[in-house]
């Protein structure tokens, strides 16, 4: 029986104290989106489909690295992780009439994952190896930070057993590799369009690769350079194209980014203290439009009616929880 993980909230509050890019990236966009996801578990009922596609996609590169590393040859790393691919997914079947995500489907992943694999055979990026001796791939990160949140009097807020509880930072980093004799992690995207600058430019400055650069110097002890993004091109119509590029990130930017982190989560504890998650309604559009956009252009008194209409609300064991293994 897989035991529950911990709850991500302070015990009879709604104040946060585990978080990862998910959770920071949907505070930062606007609080009324945190508030919708992270604290009432809405979700659009087609979202699985995203996560399912990009946690198998991940997987496959797991199984295949973890293979190379215990001394398979090329093709036979290649043959057990598309056979576990395909044991995993034998029993999903995507909607296919939900058009817009017609190329997240069981065939587009192994076509993606086969051909990934065939075009980085002889990749110039080398997995870095741990010192236990298996792959940093997929590789977990959860520490803690030197300020917690605070009660009215300025103290850390306790947990159940009367210790001040300090913030935490978790994740999970796809894969570090070392390039051009520098240490870098390696976070796969997928995209249906052409990797451009336009497409790279959105990861300078970007939460979530300033988090998994300073979550590397912190895990590893050691220098990263930054994050090299990887764009993968996923259509119907096209060939599956395969782009790189790094987005470095100084110490001196990090520290900002920690500064910063401090006055965001310092306002998250105000929200929760006053149960009101303001809009951002300057984000409204950004990126095709938010999921919740329609909700929020109604009145309040009836927004609840078209929430239930267009989102599922999850069980608090099913939403997304920083602190949840994977």
């Amino acid at each position: 029986m897989t035991e529950m993980p911990a709850s991500p909230f302070l015990p009879g509050t709604k104040i946060q104290y585990a978080w990862d890019s998910t959770s920071l990236g949907y505070l930062k966009t606007c609080p009324r989106l945190y508030q919708y996801h992270m604290i009432e578990g809405w979700v659009p009922k087609d979202e699985s489909i995203h996560l399912r596609f990009g946690s198998e996609f991940h997987s496959v590169i797991q199984d295949y690295e973890n293979s190379r590393a215990k001394g398979q040859p090329f093709e036979d790393a290649v043959s057990y992780a598309i056979w576990q691919l395909l044991i995993r997914i034998k029993d999903w079947d995507p909607d296919p009439t939900l058009k817009a995500y017609s190329h997240k489907n069981k065939d587009q992943l192994i076509h993606l994952a086969v051909a990934y694999l065939d075009t980085f055979r002889d990749d110039p990026c080398k997995t870095f190896i741990l010192e236990n001796g298996l792959p940093a791939v997929e590789l977990s990160f959860r520490f803690q930070l030197d300020f917690g949140p605070s009660d009215p009097q300025g103290e850390w807020r306790s947990q159940e057993n009367g210790q001040g509880t300090p913030y935490l930072l978790c994740g999970h980093l796809d894969r570090v590799v070392t390039f051009a004799d520098s240490i870098f992690v390696l976070d796969h995207k997928t995209t249906t369009t052409t990797p451009t600058d336009y497409f790279f430019n959105q990861f300078s400055p970007n939460n979530q690769m300033t988090l998994y650069t300073f979550a590397g110097k912190v895990i590893l002890d050691t220098v990263i350079s930054g994050v090299i993004v990887e764009g993968l091109q996923v259509c119907n119509e096209a060939p599956m194209n395969f782009q790189r590029r790094p987005t470095y990130r100084s110490d001196e930017v990090i520290d900002e980014w920690l500064d910063d982190l401090e006055y965001h989560l310092a306002n998250a504890e105000s929200f929760a203290a006053a149960n009101y998650w303001p809009m951002n309604d300057t984000a409204c559009g950004n990126y095709g439009g938010c999921r919740f956009r329609e909700v929020c252009s109604r009145p309040a008194a009836v927004r609840d009616r078209f929430l239930k209409s267009d989102f599922i609300q999850l069980e608090e064991q099913d939403r997304w929880n920083p602190l949840k293994n994977r």
